[in-house]
């Protein structure tokens, strides 16, 4: 567990107020993709970046899914160039990139190679974080997420090393965002914080920050989604994400992001599409184990039946959580994204090769557990 002391900034108009952070700082790298690069606010931060005679060096290129041989290539591009402050903006994987890159920039920076096989890193460079969705949490968490093609899965490098010394939430930076893509890292911060509130691992810090992020998540996702310009909503979705990020920082997701690695690393899936798919058979799964959580949950969203039992409350919550995705407009099965049947074995050995999340689910699973959960994708939608 790291301790997050990270300075934020936060609210619509906020950009300015990142000029005391470049006091003395001469040269920075700035991290993005060519999508995020060419927004108005990228724009105008990319000005105040390289205000009073700053350097600012740009990789913009950071793909969807970032593998260990785009993070080399940006190195032996960069070629040993000294910076004073990273800055990372945009989704969750240019966040991960550009923790990754504030400590492989640092002048006594272990290799890449050796992060992933397990080194912890002990220093980095200054780093200011600035989400452009909010979904991922990247921002708040010790996690930095690669691809391996030719193991077809994700690793995590983690440490709290990796937390940035500076945050910022600008909801001007999210109205860009395609329905889908808004919906899908929205279900994706749902996922961090219901999985951390409900996982063996949970304790008062992260039920505090998981119950205020669904308490905003659940008022504002939806108006975020259909109104990009609600800068109140985008605002709260982004709360939401980064409580997300704490929460998984003080405690950890489990099932569904168990389950949807391997259709990340093998199907190249978009991870908060993989999430949605999973979000309900999982907690059905789970539910049992966790009533009264669920029923805590419930009665957050608004409108909701404050009269019902326990027990009904938790079905209803599962319940709830299909209608959610579906509003959305989120696939609800595998079949629809072209996936068979047949890759079912690949999967089950794929997330419980992931035993550092499998190890938080708050029952027993086993493979027979996940192969059901599986299969159920396979017969939603039809």
């Amino acid at each position: 567990m790291g301790t997050i002391n990270s300075t934020i900034i936060s609210g619509a108009g906020a950009i300015a107020s990142i000029e005391p952070l470049l006091a003395d700082k001469k040269s920075i790298l700035l991290v993005s993709d060519q999508n995020i690069i060419k927004l108005a606010p990228v724009k105008a931060l990319s000005e105040l970046l390289q205000a009073n005679n700053r350097h600012v060096s740009i990789v913009d290129n950071v793909p969807p899914e970032p593998a260990r041989d785009d993070v080399n290539q940006i190195m032996g591009k960069l070629q040993g160039a000294q910076f004073d402050l990273v800055v990372g903006v945009g989704g969750g994987s240019v966040l991960d990139v550009a923790k990754l890159l504030s400590v492989l920039c640092h002048t006594s920076a272990p290799t890449l190679e050796t992060l992933l096989a397990g080194e912890k890193p002990s220093t980095r460079l200054a780093s200011l974080l600035i989400p452009a969705s909010a979904g991922t949490g990247s921002e708040a968490t010790p996690n930095a997420i690669l691809a391996i093609p030719e193991q077809q899965t994700k690793v995590g490098i983690i440490s709290p090393v990796l937390l940035p010394d500076y945050v910022a939430l600008l909801p001007e930076l999210t109205t860009s965002m395609p329905a889908h893509i808004a919906s899908s890292t929205g279900i994706d911060a749902l996922c961090h914080l219901i999985e951390c509130f409900t996982a063996t691992i949970a304790n008062p810090v992260s039920d505090n920050v998981a119950l205020q992020g669904m308490f905003k998540l659940f008022r504002n996702i939806e108006n975020a989604v259909k109104d990009p310009e609600n800068l109140s909503a985008k605002l709260e979705m982004l709360w939401a994400s980064y409580y997300g990020g704490v929460a998984i920082n003080h405690a950890g997701t489990h099932l569904v992001h168990a389950m949807s690695y391997p259709l990340g690393g093998k199907y190249h899936l978009p991870h908060g599409v993989a999430n949605a798919i999973l979000l309900t058979p999982c907690m059905r799964f789970i539910r049992p184990a966790v009533v009264e959580k669920f029923a805590e949950v419930w009665d957050l969203i608004p409108g909701s039946d404050q009269q019902l039992s326990a027990e009904e409350k938790s079905c209803r919550l599962v319940d709830w959580f299909g209608e959610l995705v579906e509003k959305l407009q989120l696939p609800a099965s595998l079949e629809a994204l072209g996936i068979s049947p047949d890759n079912v074995p690949y999967l089950v050995d794929g997330a419980l090769n992931v035993q550092r999340l499998i190890k938080n689910v708050p029952c027993p699973v086993s493979a027979a557990n996940i192969q059901a959960i599986y299969e159920t994708l396979f017969t939603q939608g039809k």
